[in-house]
């Protein structure tokens, strides 16, 4: 089933192999027609990750690039849409020299040869290579008869791993194999045989299901790899270690010359980090995407929160993150809610789109800095913060981004030139200022004693930039814009001075895209210092 840790049990066989001595890279196929996850909503498909070349992708390939600590590349993220539109464009060029192009052989052939691809650019010892999606499913069974194809042309080097559920109902109270039985069967059904099995379940799988399992499924008992719920997804790589994953996969790929044990010691340091975390903070992620139906799903910012937690790691700082939706911050009632914000130790608002809960965050940004609260702006927080200090500081009322008024009177906030024409023509898809890009810093600054450097480079996607026309006005009432593109015509950071406010951060960038478990983002790590910060003043004033 969907959501059932495919990503982050790639992310960690990854990790695994890394720790062997391995190079290693990752790819993720998603089944849908979509050319990338830029147009899909966040609250349906989770959060749109950006890549260095500015690729717009799944939030597993924010995993990948975590877990295995390494930039990776537009060759690394497949859709059908990209495979089917490659397929058609040789077909237009004659690459098939007049035969007839059929669904199968030449879609799996693409796929594998973008597989191919990929591990090549990568100078990779092993591909990891996740098939979205659920098996029996329709959607996917063209990237499966790839996997097949594969396994046929090189035995030896192709390894089947299947991740799946194994529930305890309440009323039941007993582990049940038969869903993994089916499940192994509609893969046969496919043509493939799992190599592995990861049996994930609220709990740790007993030699009696172990053993059920590989009779059904035809899997070595050794091969069926428990995988229970865990405190946090960085304690999955251990967890699997210790059913000897890293030794079963290198032996079975042949690949046993390369490293006889697995180092995972940095990592281990880092959950050790996590786990020793004593002081609890707490922060407040005020969005507008939490919402699925009855249930609030946070995977729409995992970066973010992912970037928290890092960071609190090496701060010994255990952030208790709550979601807080904009729109509850709107209207005669958001106003008395606001007070509910001084029982959090610092808030961030992450990025977004469109005109719904915009009024909310711009009256928590006034409240957080009158009552001097640590606050962090990504993207859209940045431009919210913009828009707030343009109306209650230099008095525009009426100032806005353009993106919700085009008309307003006082556009501080407005569409970047280049975009204007994309719009108009109505072209939404990979369309925005995406990848990354440099950054000076000014001198002095809070971001450049964050930094410790004077350039830096981060992720964006957005259409829309401070306004020119308005930058001396809001410099000269005391916003800094202490970070801006290299020909100094796009303001990246704005921020407040110590003498204002504790912490008063907004970047226009992503700088979650770019945390890792082994090197904490430094911007996150200076939030999380001035949260835990506060949190200390607030305790000390109450005792």
């Amino acid at each position: 089933m969907s959501g059932v840790g495919k990503g982050v049990a790639a992310s960690s066989v990854g990790a695994i192999l890394a720790a062997r001595g391995l190079r290693v890279t990752a790819l993720k196929i998603d089944p849908y027609i979509n050319l990338d996850a830029g147009t899909m909503s966040p609250t349906e498909h989770g959060e749109v990750f950006v890549l260095n070349d500015g690729d717009e992708c799944d939030q597993d390939m924010g995993n990948y690039e975590r877990f295995l600590n390494k930039e990776l590349s537009s060759l690394n993220y497949m859709t059908t849409g990209r495979v089917y539109q490659s397929v058609i464009n040789k077909e237009r060029g004659l690459e098939y020299q007049g035969r007839n192009v059929e669904v199968v052989p030449d879609v799996p052939q693409e796929v594998i040869s973008r597989i191919k691809k990929a591990a090549d650019q990568d100078q990779a010892d092993v591909a990891i290579v996740e098939i979205g999606g659920t098996i029996g499913e329709y959607q996917n069974i063209l990237f499966l008869e790839a996997g097949r194809m594969m396994k046929l042309e090189n035995p030896e080097d192709v390894m089947f791993v299947m991740v799946s559920y194994l529930p305890v109902p309440s009323k039941v109270g007993e582990m049940k194999t038969k869903p993994t039985q089916y499940a192994a069967r509609s893969l046969n059904s496919a043509g493939i045989q799992a190599d592995m099995i990861i049996a994930r379940s609220e709990r740790s799988l007993d030699d009696k299901r172990k053993k059920k399992i590989a009779t059904f499924c035809n899997v070595p008992s050794e091969r069926v790899i428990s995988a229970p719920d865990v405190e946090s997804i960085y304690d999955v790589p251990l967890n699997f270690e210790q059913g000897n994953l890293g030794a079963i996969i290198t032996d079975s790929l042949g690949l046993n010359h390369k490293m006889e044990k697995t180092d995972l010691s940095h990592w281990n340091s880092f959950v050790r980090k996590q786990k020793q975390a004593g002081r609890e903070a707490k922060i407040a992620v005020i969005g507008k995407y939490f919402s699925s139906g009855d249930y609030v799903v946070s995977d729409v910012y995992i970066s973010v929160l992912e970037a928290l937690k890092i960071s609190g790691a090496y701060q010994g700082v255990k952030p208790r993150i709550t979601y807080l939706d904009a729109e509850k911050f709107e209207g005669k009632n958001g106003k008395q809610r606001l007070r509910t914000l001084k029982g959090y130790d610092g808030v961030l608002i992450p990025g977004g789109f469109g005109s719904r809960g915009i009024e909310g965050k711009v009256r928590v940004v006034e409240y957080l800095r009158k009552n001097k609260i640590p606050f962090l702006g990504l993207c859209y927080g940045m431009q919210v913060a913009v828009i707030e200090y343009a109306r209650n500081v230099l008095g525009l009322q009426k100032a806005n981004t353009s993106e919700i008024d085009p008309d307003a009177e006082h556009c501080v906030v407005d569409i970047m030139p280049e975009q204007k024409d994309k719009i108009e023509q109505g072209e939404f898809g990979n369309s925005m200022r995406l990848g990354a890009y440099p950054a000076v810093l000014r001198r002095g600054s809070k971001a450049r004693q964050i930094y410790g450097r004077d350039e830096i480079s981060e992720r964006h996607r957005h259409r829309y930039e401070v306004n020119p026309e308005y930058i001396e006005r809001l410099r000269n009432a005391g916003l800094i814009f202490s970070g801006k593109s290299p020909d100094g015509r796009l303001m990246e950071i704005a921020e407040l001075s110590a003498d204002d406010h504790p912490f008063f951060v907004g970047v226009q960038f992503h700088p979650e895209f770019q945390a890792r478990p082994t090197a904490p983002h430094p911007l996150f790590s200076a939030f999380v210092k001035a949260v835990d910060k506060n949190r200390s003043a607030a305790a000390n004033k109450n005792s």
